[in-house]
């Protein structure tokens, strides 16, 4: 029997995935607009615990301040209804062609200070809804001619934005997080803060570092051609990963935002691996919601964002099954074991040990046996069809 999702797995989506029209570049929508309140409704159907939005998908760029009030009452009388929560929330600095030149980087300084506020009206808003994270992805942060955009001086206005509304949040005593969500181009030729590495690097120069994190996304990382699993293993490692978006994607070409695990299975298992059991050798485990920033194919009519949305949620929960019988096979174990993957967790240095002991030590360098030492072989072939073998139920 497929495994159900409960609000117990923290499954949450954007208002701006289930609600995609499907419009692209090459055509016009193929689905009617989603009320916002039908999304809630629908997705606590199907077991997820949380939504979350960009503030122009509840409210419509320019509304009124009245109109504004109503939308945002009768949201939240939707969330107190279903008991689904927001646990995230985010501010749209893309779609208006205001941003055509990005908000905390545009070379236009009042388009900066107004990003700015837009950015702080809604700050208050996730605060009022009880956000953990506030996300901010720079789509429109870049540029595509390198003339036309000082990077050094865009980074000193991004840090400036960043470091204004963290201040901001401490202020208020709003509790709430940031978490920077990279992604190497689309809709910019290049975008800035590209990949988990590069934002990482940003956050260290930042005077409110303690409370800025990074929200990776499976298909921005593919995109770049990177390994998904391990750049969340790095933002573990340095206490960074804040949140997450779950999705699938098939190599380095535009943003698919397939269903989660309908890109790179094997990448989206050893995600879930990671993600419940942390890494072999012990180390910090991911504890916030699993999002899926996704979009219902266009093919697909409105049950079909429903099938998809669902589909998402039983993809995790079977890939979560798959991996528990991975980590609990004797056989795994012991081909870990052979491939000395928890042997890396013991540090290269003995404890109390010097630079001065180990230059000292004929048996790290004059008497180590290099050729010998090659000869050894890591099997991890081996671990890797065993894992091909859980995935698929050939074991």
């Amino acid at each position: 029997m497929a495994p159900q999702p409960t609000r117990d797995d923290r499954f949450s989506f954007g208002l701006w995935t289930v609600g995609w029209p499907a419009r692209d570049p090459f055509g016009d929508a193929t689905r009617p607009p989603l009320d916002p309140v039908e999304s809630v409704q629908r997705l606590a159907e199907l077991g997820a615990y949380g939504v979350t939005f960009h503030d122009d998908d509840l409210v419509p760029f320019g509304t009124p301040a009245k109109e504004r009030d109503r939308l945002i009452a009768r949201f939240r009388s939707a969330l107190d209804e279903t008991g689904v929560v927001v646990p995230m929330m985010t501010t749209n600095l893309f779609t208006h062609p205001v941003f055509k030149d990005g908000a905390f980087t545009s070379n236009d300084r009042g388009i900066r200070r107004f990003a700015l506020r837009k950015v702080l009206r809604n700050i208050d808003l996730a605060a009022e809804l009880g956000a953990s994270t506030y996300v901010f992805w720079g789509g429109r942060e870049g540029a595509e001619v390198d003339a036309a955009k000082d990077v050094r001086a865009a980074l000193d206005r991004y840090r400036e934005g960043i470091d204004l509304l963290a201040a901001y949040v401490k202020e208020q005593g709003y509790g709430l997080r940031f978490a920077i969500e990279p992604k190497p181009n689309e809709p910019r030729g290049d975008i800035l803060l590209p990949t988990v590495g590069h934002a990482l690097a940003f956050i260290a120069e930042l005077e409110h570092a303690d409370i800025v994190g990074v929200n990776p996304e499976v298909g921005h990382e593919q995109m770049a051609g990177l390994n998904y699993t391990a750049g969340i293993a790095q933002a573990l490692w340095a206490g960074k990963l804040f949140h997450i978006d779950l999705n699938g994607q098939r190599g380095i070409k535009y943003d698919q935002d397939l269903v989660f695990g309908h890109g790179d299975l094997l990448n989206a298992f050893s995600t879930v691996d990671l993600l419940e059991h942390g890494a072999p050798g012990g180390g910090p485990v991911y504890d916030g919601p699993r999002h899926f920033d996704y979009k219902p194919l266009r093919t697909e009519d409105v049950e079909g964002v429903w099938t998809s949305a669902a589909a998402n949620m039983r993809t995790y929960l079977v890939l979560k099954e798959r991996a528990a019988a991975f980590r609990a096979d004797p056989e795994v174990v012991e081909a870990m074991a052979a491939s000395g993957v928890a042997d890396l967790a013991t540090p290269t240095l003995r404890p109390g040990e010097t630079l001065e002991d180990l230059r000292a030590d004929r048996s790290a360098f004059e008497d180590f046996d290099a050729d010998k030492a090659g000869e050894r072989g890591w099997g991890y072939v081996r671990l890797a069809q065993l894992a091909v073998d859980h995935l698929t139920g050939a074991r």
